[in-house]
């Protein structure tokens, strides 16, 4: 009877290490779309991405790189003082979108151009994404909007 006892909480305890372990990978399947990874232009460059591979590339809008072209299609070039990597959008562009601002795109990287999908733009005068105050720290060209 005891013996029993104990081999019935062993299965328990194998089955319930089973479900979490198959859970645990349900979850991780489900969220691969949802995961995107950030790059700086000087790490697109050194390592280009896949062309199929979708992540986020953050910078400074580079000084007259902006070309507004016939329909919806933008051309710029995204900066983070050590490399300088174009893009394209077919879309409508953030109210606070412009030269030498902080910008974030979602897309991919397809024959030297990076293909964004999605713009975001610094949304007040002093806000800029951690992952681009990071990448311009690094290159060193990082400007403190406060002074400090």
């Amino acid at each position: 009877m005891k013996n029993l006892k104990k081999q019935r909480r062993i299965q328990v305890i194998v089955v319930a290490i089973v479900a979490l372990v198959v859970a645990s990978g349900l979850i991780g399947y489900a969220m691969r779309d949802g995961i995107n990874f950030f790059r700086a232009p000087s790490q697109i460059l050194a390592e280009p991405p896949g062309p199929t591979e979708v992540f986020r590339i953050g910078g400074l809008v580079e000084d007259d790189s902006i070309q507004r072209g016939q329909g919806e299609t933008i051309r710029f070039s995204v900066t983070d003082g050590g490399a300088s990597v174009p893009v394209t959008y077919t879309g409508v562009l953030p109210d606070l979108f412009s030269e030498n601002q902080g910008m974030v795109g979602t897309g991919t990287y397809v024959d030297g151009v990076f293909v964004a999908t999605e713009i975001l733009a610094k949304h007040d005068e002093t806000y800029m994404p951690t992952e681009v105050v990071d990448a311009l720290k690094e290159q060193g060209v990082y400007k403190d909007p406060n002074g400090s």
